[in-house]
């Protein structure tokens, strides 16, 4: 197997420009499954087949849990995304941020405004081995860095839209 290198420091620069600038675009679809719900019972998978799994509801949630469920999965991105900003603006300042790592707890709850539903992020860091300081400062500046940290504090350009029943789901 050959090694992997983390991405350039080169992300870290800043882009000029009017419009957002695509740098990759990935789409993942749901289906029902076997209760023809996809948060019950569904089937994740992306365009590329990399990832392809079941989600199943908690027991928390009343389902039968053996399975990934949404909130598994924003956990992951957002942290896999923050640890990877942490550790880029580490590099570029010098520093290995060896044995860093970086836990996202998403809450699923009761929103007390509307009285539906609403999610949480909880973002727990740990630097060994840096200066508090220091780690203090690649963290704030994480937190301004890691588009999940902005999508989460300011929002995200979502749009939802419906097919026409003449348009075939896409087969993955």
């Amino acid at each position: 197997m050959q090694p992997l290198d983390p991405p350039p420091v080169s992300l870290l620069d800043k882009y000029q420009g009017h419009d957002v600038q695509p740098l990759y675009s990935t789409t993942v679809t749901v289906t029902g499954g076997v209760a023809g719900h996809g948060r019950a019972s569904g089937v994740a998978r992306s365009d590329d087949g990399n990832l392809d799994l079941d989600l199943r509801m908690p027991e928390a949630l009343g389902g039968p849990g053996g399975g990934t469920n949404p909130e598994q999965l924003l956990a992951a991105g957002y942290a896999a995304c923050f640890h990877g900003a942490m550790v880029l603006l580490a590099l570029r300042a010098g520093i290995v941020a060896e044995g860093a790592s970086v836990s996202v707890t998403i809450e699923f709850g009761r929103d007390p405004m509307d009285g539906l539903f609403l999610l949480t992020a909880h973002t727990h860091v740990r630097m060994p081995g840096i200066e508090r300081a220091v780690a203090e400062e690649i963290v704030r500046n994480a937190e301004r860095f890691c588009p999940y940290t902005k999508m989460t504090r300011k929002g995200i350009v979502n749009i939802v839209a419906l097919a026409s029943s003449d348009d075939a789901p896409d087969a993955a």
